[in-house]
């Protein structure tokens, strides 16, 4: 379940980045966190995108990809009630070791809590486990687009997203400035120009919805 957001930009002063994004936060429960008293009952966890890039370590299009993939996942599943973590069985048609598949897993894993069979088993009788609920290499997606697919263990319910990363645009001239950034040669002028793309890049991603293909299963 999402909710709503104010709009955000990325600014420049002197040479410190300030950088929101305008994209809503999940809201999923957690009945771990309720049984021990981190969560009121029934209330959720707010994960913001600012949240996923801090698990990554950084915003580019295959990390708010990754966000929006299980955003709109989880908002198929569960339009009108909050997902609930171990309750979410996850499919990634790709390898782990496939660099997207591998940072968009982790952040899909950090959101939903589903994890492989080195995740959290639950508290007594297993209550709330989160182990064995995310697989890579699952499926054949029929396409080269990064696909999840999102199944509630409750009801059976499944929705496949997939990303149509090939469809988000090039964020123009001003990222050519990466190279001389990374060499440390770069003008603040260029690496203002580069962070401006850069980041209006990503928010594309973050607010366009014909990027990413949601069908029930």
């Amino acid at each position: 379940m999402t909710t709503d957001s104010t709009a955000t930009d990325a600014t420049h002063t002197g040479t410190d980045w300030q950088v929101d994004y305008d994209v809503a936060p999940i809201e999923i429960r957690d009945p771990v966190a309720e049984a021990l008293g981190v969560l009121e009952p029934g209330d959720p966890f707010v994960v913001t995108y600012a949240d996923a890039v801090k698990e990554a370590g950084h915003s580019c299009p295959t990390a708010s990809g990754a966000y929006r993939i299980v955003q709109r996942g989880l908002d198929a599943l569960y339009p009108d009630e909050y997902p609930v973590r171990s309750e979410i069985e996850v499919q990634a048609a790709g390898p782990r070791g496939e660099a997207a598949y591998g940072v968009m897993g982790r952040i899909v894993s950090y959101v939903t809590g589903a994890t492989e069979d080195d995740g959290f088993g639950g508290l007594t009788g297993g209550y709330g486990g989160r182990r064995d609920l995310l697989r890579f290499d699952a499926f054949d997606p029929n396409t080269p687009d990064p696909t999840f697919r999102f199944r509630r263990t409750d009801t059976d319910e499944t929705v496949q997203v997939t990303y149509h990363v090939g469809d988000v645009p090039d964020g123009g001239p001003g990222i050519g400035n990466l190279q001389q950034i990374l060499e440390g040669s770069a003008s603040d002028e260029q690496r203002a120009a580069f962070a401006d793309a850069w980041h209006r890049r990503v928010q594309v991603v973050l607010g366009d919805d014909s990027l990413f293909a949601v069908d029930q299963l």
